[in-house]
């Protein structure tokens, strides 16, 4: 199967005159999604009320939705379900990993990791009460930090600052062999990078929806949990719909079955529409092929960019393997530089204290886009149309 990105680029509602690397953040607009949501709401909601809930499958999205997620992961059948926000899912995975090694207290996380990770394990530390450690160290000596004292690594496995990539396979092998569990946020990497989850043997894995998947702002979460933890992880956020039975109404809490337990809260239908409609496009691609179109579209940016701006420095790993779909510079005012880009229709991001973040999503980005975009990124460097005050006030979200 060759990929026609040409094609798929047309499935997106891309705004006129505007180069978007910034889906690593958050997706653009899949044109289906319109209709898809306006469908949701008329012809189901507005017309089957309450009964949409049978008559629609509602209740059956969050699995079957999981299921689409979890080829792109390389999840085991019905091992993936969608629903709450990452951090929740964080949460539950972190709990239902602390349980399985009751004698042990230390969570081992890096200093690459997403901080909204690091505050979920502080939270559920205080929660617990038992002594627990989060232990943090630098990503480069994560594998060797794992021993018999680690109940769980808690990892990113793509640094959302640089893109650089934990080896899952080797640090879930190394966790392994010391009795210890994995938890892997998928957040950077699913629909950006070849995942495996089954091949890695990893335990647990969780993600979001809405940047390399397209679903929308705010679009739901996932979480994975091996066939092996299935039906022996007890969820700390026991929810009415992780229930054996939601409609026997029990006074008690009863597991469901396997990945059905990870569920908690009422689906977000209208959420799973969009979802729907973005997984529409993601069902007739190979991620392999996005993967290996997305290296060639940073490695030509990256080109260009060190040609023309000595003052930045590339703080993505030098090799494409090692990073995810992502480039990073640093630069000392960075953000008025990329407030500058983006008044020229170049839209990244920037993340504190001085790094310009760039993503590259061959669904919708292709080489003409990566050139224009550098020449507009060269004249904001080399002509300091970025020093302007304007560009230096900064807005609540960067």
């Amino acid at each position: 199967m060759s990929l026609d990105f040409q094609a798929t680029k047309a499935l997106f509602d891309l705004p006129e005159g505007v180069i978007y690397l910034n889906g690593n953040s958050l997706g653009p607009l899949p044109k289906a999604a319109l209709a898809k949501t306006q469908s949701m709401m008329s012809e189901q909601w507005g017309k089957l009320l309450i009964t949409g809930w049978n008559k629609a499958g509602w209740m059956q999205q969050p699995i079957e939705l999981g299921n689409r997620i979890g080829r792109l992961i390389g999840a085991a059948h019905n091992h993936v379900v969608v629903g709450d926000t990452l951090s929740i899912k964080v949460y539950q995975a972190l709990a239902a990993a602390l349980e399985l090694r009751p004698d042990r207290k230390v969570i081992l996380s890096d200093t690459g990791n997403f901080p909204s990770d690091l505050y979920m394990a502080e939270g559920l530390i205080k929660a617990l009460a038992k002594g627990h450690e989060l232990r943090i160290v630098p990503p480069e000596t994560v594998k060797d930090s794992i021993n018999e004292e680690v109940a769980v690594t808690l990892l990113t496995e793509a640094d959302y600052r640089t893109g650089r990539l934990h080896d899952m396979s080797e640090i879930s092998e190394r966790a392994r062999a010391c009795g210890a569990l994995t938890v892997w946020d998928l957040a950077h990497t699913a629909g950006a990078t070849e995942v495996d989850l089954q091949k890695s043997k990893a335990d647990f894995a969780v993600g979001c929806t809405y940047k390399y998947l397209n679903a929308g702002p705010g679009a739901p979460g996932f979480i994975y949990v091996a066939p092996l933890h299935a039906n022996m992880v007890q969820p700390i956020l026991s929810g009415w719909l992780g229930h054996a039975a939601p409609f026997a109404f029990e006074p008690s809490y009863r597991s469901g079955p396997a990945i059905e337990r990870m569920r908690v809260g009422t689906p977000a239908v209208i959420a799973s529409a969009t979802l729907d409609a973005a997984l529409e496009i993601w069902d007739q691609v190979e991620i392999k092929e996005v993967r290996a179109k997305s290296i060639l579209l940073s490695e030509l940016f990256i080109k260009c960019i060190e040609k023309t701006c000595p003052m930045l420095t590339l703080t993505s790993p030098r090799k494409p393997e090692a990073r995810g779909s992502q480039v990073s510079f640093a630069f000392e005012h960075g953000y008025a530089a990329m407030q500058a880009m983006i008044a020229r229709g170049v839209i990244g991001d920037f993340r504190a204290p001085n790094i310009m973040r760039f993503g590259f999503t061959p669904l919708y980005i292709n080489e003409n886009d990566v050139l224009d975009a550098c020449e507009i990124f060269s004249q904001v460097m080399n002509e300091r149309l970025w020093d302007r005050p304007e560009y230096k006030v900064k807005a609540w979200v960067t």
